[in-house]
């Protein structure tokens, strides 16, 4: 890669089907044709031979870029010999929209600009095969690219130049379409941006942070799949959490905990219910895929377990292998999860007299309340099984939240007496000798999670508990007081960057204690580590001042949606 910070140098655009992920200059460095998980096409961000589609002008500099409006339309200006140049990348959205297609914008530039576009199907695996039929190239015998200019094949790459002074455009498909032209593209162009006007029309904010909570909502946007409503953590896989180490995870799929986070910050702005019930419409369908659980901590866009891991031959971002795609997390016993599902039922329930999907919510409290005493993996899916104390909590206020809409007398009194059980063992079990929360029982250490027990309303903020839960976060596993790392139990997380959603669930914690300015100053620390787009990667590295862990990453914009909603309110009751 270009630099060693080449994620924060990333941008994305997207069909709510999948993304391409562009670097400063407009060099696509990753997508995935089709869908959020399928096999990449382009995926130099993990290995320099992965493939790309490139501008091949050394001259070339970034100068800046910036989204069309509220949409997922971007525009990236560059200063090249002679002047600027403008190139706009889209993929078109909505529902009369083609599918499948990455398209490109080229102003008129001041010199000749030659692209190289060098696709590496299925991760690099498959040797990459061209043709020109007449004005198209098409590669893999399926991928065709319809240009404005000449194309060429050198070697293993196809190759066009935008000439000097003349307007260019570029269409990547899927598969065969009639030849486009530009009045074609700018139709596409338009009726795009229109779409994402009218996704941000249901659910708009205004207060403090106002752009940045845009920034977040097109993320969370852009990592919907339009067709099922499910949510995907990220649309990358294999992005280190340690600059060359292992920890390198496909978060290319839907997490209940994840989504149901996503739901809750959404359902609290005020929009209207459609997503948050979209989202139960897809945990629901992924009953009975499952042969543990209710249904699956994490799925598929297709409703099913994910796929076991694989390792690729590939040298990994910065170094960082292996290369994984799939996720052996998918069998874990994940509490938290399942009792993110009944929060984000509550957020629904409390709007309207109706119960979606209430026999599978259900079923998941009843799955709950009989299993809340099991150890299980926690909120980061760790190797070994511990008494986590953040996932014996959140089963409790899940299970209490829920219990008030049950019809049946019997199931609620079942999970309120689950519910007492619970604070019994927490409150007999998970304290440390300080009197803090344990980060499971037994064990003499705190993790970040607990700052969410009073946001969860498991307690008050300014009991003893958390009093010494956060004096023990701030003395042990802060930045300046400023960012925060989570606490891990099979590998040393102080390796990782700062825990960027924890940073923001601690700001949270000192809005609800009222100290409004300690809550800004943490977010503005960790909205410093987003990039010039507004968009979060898993973790922030202070030190180095570089973005690590997958990107987008969808669970730190909700965290920081959060957070904000519950400033204005604290600034404004």
């Amino acid at each position: 890669m270009e630099s060693d910070d080449a994620i924060r140098d990333l941008a994305m655009i997207g069909d709510r089907r999948t993304v391409a992920l562009l670097n400063r200059r407009g060099d696509i460095l990753w997508y995935c044709p089709g869908r959020f998980d399928s096999p990449s096409l382009f995926a130099s961000l993990l290995d320099p031979g992965g493939g790309s589609w490139r501008l091949d002008v050394a001259e070339a500099r970034p100068l800046r870029r910036a989204y069309v409006d509220d949409s997922a339309v971007l525009q990236t200006v560059l200063a090249v010999p002679g002047g600027e140049w403008t190139i706009t990348d889209f993929m078109p959205a909505g529902p009369d929209a083609p599918e499948g297609l990455v398209c490109r914008l080229f102003s008129a530039p001041p010199r000749d600009m030659r692209f190289v576009l060098e696709p590496r199907p299925n991760y690099g695996g498959n040797p990459a095969t061209f043709e020109i039929a007449g004005a198209v190239a098409i590669t893999d015998g399926r991928h065709r690219l319809y240009t404005s200019c000449p194309l060429s094949i050198d070697g293993g790459a196809i190759g066009f130049t935008v000439p000097q002074g003349r307007e260019g455009w570029a269409v990547l498909a899927g598969g065969e379409l009639p030849r486009p032209d530009r009045a074609g593209i700018e139709g596409w162009l338009s009726a795009t941006v229109e779409h994402w006007r009218r996704l941000f029309s249901g659910a708009s904010y205004s207060g403090p942070y106002e752009r940045e909570v845009s920034a977040s909502l097109r993320a969370l946007r852009l990592l919907t799949h339009e067709k099922t409503g499910g949510i995907v953590a990220a649309a990358t896989a294999s992005l280190p959490e340690i600059a060359g180490g292992s920890a390198n995870w496909d978060y290319r799929y839907v997490w209940l905990r994840d989504a149901g986070m996503i739901v809750s910050a959404l359902a609290r702005l005020g929009g209207d219910l459609t997503e948050g019930e979209r989202y139960l419409d897809f945990i629901c369908s992924s009953r009975g895929s499952s042969r543990h659980y209710p249904v699956p901590v994490f799925t598929t866009l297709d409703y099913e377990k994910a796929p076991p891991e694989q390792l690729l031959d590939l040298a990994g971002h910065l170094e960082s292998r292996p290369v994984r795609i799939g996720n052996d997390a998918r069998d874990q016993l994940q509490l938290d999860a399942f009792a993110n599902v009944l929060l984000a039922a509550k957020l629904i329930y409390q709007r309207t007299e109706r119960r979606p999907h209430w026999d599978t919510v259900a079923a998941i409290a009843d799955f709950l309340a009989a299993h809340w005493h099991e150890p299980d993996h926690g909120i980061w899916e760790e190797p070994v099984t511990r008494q986590y104390t953040a996932g014996k909590v959140v089963a409790a206020c899940g299970l209490d939240s829920l219990a008030g809409f049950s019809p049946d007398p019997e199931q609620a009194a079942r999970w309120r007496a689950a519910v007492r059980d619970i604070r019994a063992f927490v409150a007999e079990n998970c304290l440390t000798s300080r009197g803090a929360y344990a980060v499971y029982a037994g064990s003499e250490e705190v993790d970040v999670s607990a700052a969410l027990f009073p946001v969860w309303a498991y307690t008050a903020p300014d009991t003893p508990e958390m009093l010494a839960t956060m004096a023990a976060l701030e003395h042990e596993w802060s930045w300046n007081g400023l960012l925060y790392w989570r606490r891990l139990e099979c590998s040393d997380s102080r390796k990782e960057g700062a825990f960027l959603a924890g940073t923001f669930w601690v700001a949270q914690y000192w809005i609800m204690r009222g100290e409004v300015e300690r809550a800004r100053g943490i977010l503005d620390a960790a909205l410093a580590c987003a990039n010039d787009l507004g968009l979060f990667a898993e973790e922030g590295d202070p030190e180095a001042g570089r973005m690590l862990g997958n990107f987008p990453q969808a669970f730190v914009h909700s965290a920081f949606i959060g957070a904000v909603i519950d400033l204005k309110a604290a600034l404004d009751p």
